[in-house]
């Protein structure tokens, strides 16, 4: 035995330091757990706690069905409408096609047409300063 001691002395010492720490680590984690679980003994204890919690979970979940139906529904209004614009375009273009007139340029004045409406409604034009040409008269 002594001779085992004098060879591997500061092996086993450091061997057992490291299991105490060890033992030390799991008997809290251990501790933290059983801590833990009184709470859910509570709620197992007191069961309109628990209904009432699970009520307010469902009025929470409903609550926010029914804004996700709404917004749904705006958006499919939204698309309705972009469509409509759509086909009013393309009705107002076959036309023109038929007339003999260029649709590019009908397609041009409407989108004048909007962004004229959506400029003076929005912001008000600035005036252009007055430039130089960058080439001289001569």
């Amino acid at each position: 035995v002594g001779s085992l001691l004098s060879s591997y002395g500061w092996y086993i010492l450091l061997a057992a330091v490291a299991i105490y720490l060890l033992v030390q680590k799991i008997s809290q984690g251990l501790a933290a757990r059983q801590s833990g679980q009184p709470g859910a003994a509570d709620a197992a204890v007191e069961p309109d706690v628990v209904v009432r919690r699970q009520e307010a979970l469902a009025a929470a979940r409903l609550r926010m069905q029914e804004e996700l139906n709404a917004q749904a529904e705006r958006y499919k209004e939204k698309q309705r409408q972009l469509e409509e614009e759509k086909r009013k375009q393309k009705i107002a273009m076959w036309e023109s096609m038929q007339e003999g007139k260029s649709y590019k340029g009908n397609m041009k004045l409407n989108q004048q047409e909007v962004e004229s409406g959506a400029s003076t409604s929005s912001a008000v034009p600035k005036s252009k300063p007055n430039k130089k040409p960058l080439r001289g008269g001569g």
